[in-house]
């Protein structure tokens, strides 16, 4: 890790803690050279997980995609940064959890749709409306059906 103030290569670790959320590792840094100390946060990263696009294209997976596509459904909705980060770890766990090298883009978000239906309904509606490609209010009004709870 290079020092940010005088870009020596050489810094070591003084501390290491988890975050509050035990999703990522912040570590305090000393640089070898100049003593400056900073802060850096580590967290998993999803490597070497090839999408299969709906197209039949492959690429390789991108966070920001899954962020941006969530972020525009989260749209003037109420969340925190915190919030939003622990919804994307979520999907990105249950990515992990299926243990594929390969994964589908419609895989991911049927994982996408499943987690944003406890974290905030309309956004679900919104991720969804796109996702499926609802044609017209009558899809809106079947999706919206399903997440009234049932009262027998």
């Amino acid at each position: 890790m290079r020092c940010p103030v005088c870009n020596f290569a050489d810094t070591s670790v003084v501390d290491t803690r988890a975050t509050v959320n035990d999703l990522a590792v912040r570590r305090r840094r000393e640089c070898e050279k100049c003593r400056y100390r900073f802060s850096t946060i580590e967290e998993i990263e999803l490597l070497d997980i090839v999408v299969i696009k709906g197209d039949g294209n492959r690429e390789g997976y991108i966070r920001e995609k899954v962020e941006n596509g969530i972020r525009r459904s989260l749209t003037k909705r109420p969340y925190t940064h915190e919030k939003f980060h622990r919804l994307i770890h979520a999907v990105e766990r249950d990515i992990q959890k299926k243990k594929k090298r390969e994964i589908s883009g419609k895989e991911i978000g049927e994982l996408v749709m499943k987690h944003l239906r406890t974290f905030d309904k309309v956004a679900y509606i919104r991720f969804a409306s796109v996702y499926r490609d609802f044609k017209d209010a009558s899809a809106f009004e079947k999706e919206l059906k399903k997440l009234k709870p049932n009262k027998s």
